[in-house]
């Protein structure tokens, strides 16, 4: 992606819930780019949304860790425990055959070796909990810190008028970081536009809430922010004082949508934003996300499970499958080759237009037992050609780069 350093890293991120750790989501891993829409498609409940929410904080995550803007904001503790666990097992084998052969000494070596890994872990569990609960605040004192670097040079360089003016524009930017929440710069639009509204708040008081949460109390300048985002988003200015239940479902969409955009976030994660729509309003609310994305330079991470509209809006696309990342590529790679067998059982099930070619189409069935043989070897994530990832093992990968030519 041009050398340019991602917006979000997602780093083996595991989502397990209940006493039996149902794998919701299952050692994940990708990045999105500064500006880029990155698709991400899948059947119901393959995870998708799960992903999403615990991108976000909404979930306190398994294992892996997120990191948004250079600063890791969610890690899990899954990680270090299952590193401990299966170190341990692997040490009582190696100091079973090295008891047999009495060696004493390589025994001593052992135990003080995963000692010292044990120790290692415990030690990167705890900074990882601080940077959980203290993303904020660290946040905060890099963005200070940063300013501050910056500025020195200039300001040694500078005189009079010139340095008092540089002093002041520093001091104003080292106010504004000080109340930076590096959360906010991330912002969700839900999928079902009723139930993520208040019924009981006007559309200003929904809109305006987060500005208020965040410790803006200008009245003025939280209504003139309410008012550009009611208008930004094809609303009008008197809708500000109605209430949820008195606009259609694409309106309330749009008011989820503006409610998301006044924080002025870097990212959003749009949680299928227009499945719950007709197909006339889908249309509008994407070219919608098109227009604030380019204006405003959002990044979004798009889920759906409509391909047809995830290729119109997506640079690059990752299919999901029972909590894993199957296949990812660019837009018009993974449509023009498709190489994982459920991506191409996706493919296959879209309808078009064409009463001819639905005479025609043959769907392809996706049966995991049948496609993939793993008896003796697992799948890993792996770069068939550059930028198109699919999960296989090297037999599979073979057949692939055949297929392709290569």
């Amino acid at each position: 992606m041009d050398n340019r350093e991602p917006v979000l890293q997602v780093r083996h991120l595991k989502q397990y819930f209940g006493r039996k750790d149902f794998k919701a989501v299952d050692d994940i891993s990708f990045d999105i780019y500064p500006g880029e829409v990155f698709g991400l498609v899948g059947e119901s409940g393959c995870g998708k949304t799960t992903t999403g929410r615990a991108i976000i904080k909404l979930y306190n995550i398994t294992g892996g860790e997120v990191i948004f803007k250079g600063q890791r904001i969610s890690a899990g503790p899954r990680t270090f425990t299952d590193a401990i666990a299966a170190e341990k097992k692997a040490s009582a084998q190696r100091t079973e055959e090295l008891k047999k052969s009495g060696d004493a000494q390589a025994v001593q070596a052992e135990e003080q070796r995963l000692a010292a890994f044990i120790q290692e872990q415990k030690q990167a569990a705890k900074e990882a909990r601080r940077d959980q609960k203290d993303c904020v605040k660290l946040y905060r004192e890099r963005r200070v810190r940063e300013i501050r670097e910056e500025y020195e040079p200039r300001l040694a360089a500078a005189s009079g008028e010139a340095r008092h003016a540089l002093e002041k524009e520093r001091d104003a930017r080292l106010k504004e970081a000080s109340r930076e929440n590096i959360v906010t710069k991330m912002q969700m639009i839900f999928q079902d536009p009723v139930s993520s509204l208040n019924p009981r708040m006007t559309v200003r008081e929904i809109i305006a809430e987060g500005l208020r949460i965040q410790g803006v109390r200008d009245e003025k300048y939280i209504n003139d922010q309410v008012c550009q985002m009611l208008e930004r988003v094809g609303l009008v200015k008197e809708h500000a004082d109605r209430y949820p239940h008195e606009f259609s479902g694409g309106q309330r969409q749009r008011i989820g949508i503006a409610r998301a955009v006044v924080m002025k976030p870097e990212l959003i994660i749009a949680d299928e934003p227009v499945s719950a729509l007709d197909v006339s309003i889908q249309a509008q609310v994407i070219n919608l996300l098109n227009d604030l994305r380019h204006e405003m330079g959002l990044t979004i991470l798009f889920i759906a499970h409509d391909l047809s509209v995830v290729k119109y809006f997506s640079d690059r696309i990752a299919v999901m499958y029972f909590g894993k990342i199957v296949e990812l590529a660019g837009s018009d790679e993974l449509f023009a080759h498709p190489m994982h067998p459920y991506t191409r059982s996706l493919l296959s099930a879209i309808p078009l237009p064409d009463p001819d070619y639905e005479q025609r189409r043959k769907r392809i069935v996706y049966q995991p037992a049948i496609a993939h043989d793993y008896s003796q070897e697992g799948p890993q994530f792996m770069e068939i050609v550059p930028g198109h990832f699919v999960s296989a093992n090297s037999a599979e990968a073979a057949r692939y780069k055949a297929e392709y030519g290569l």
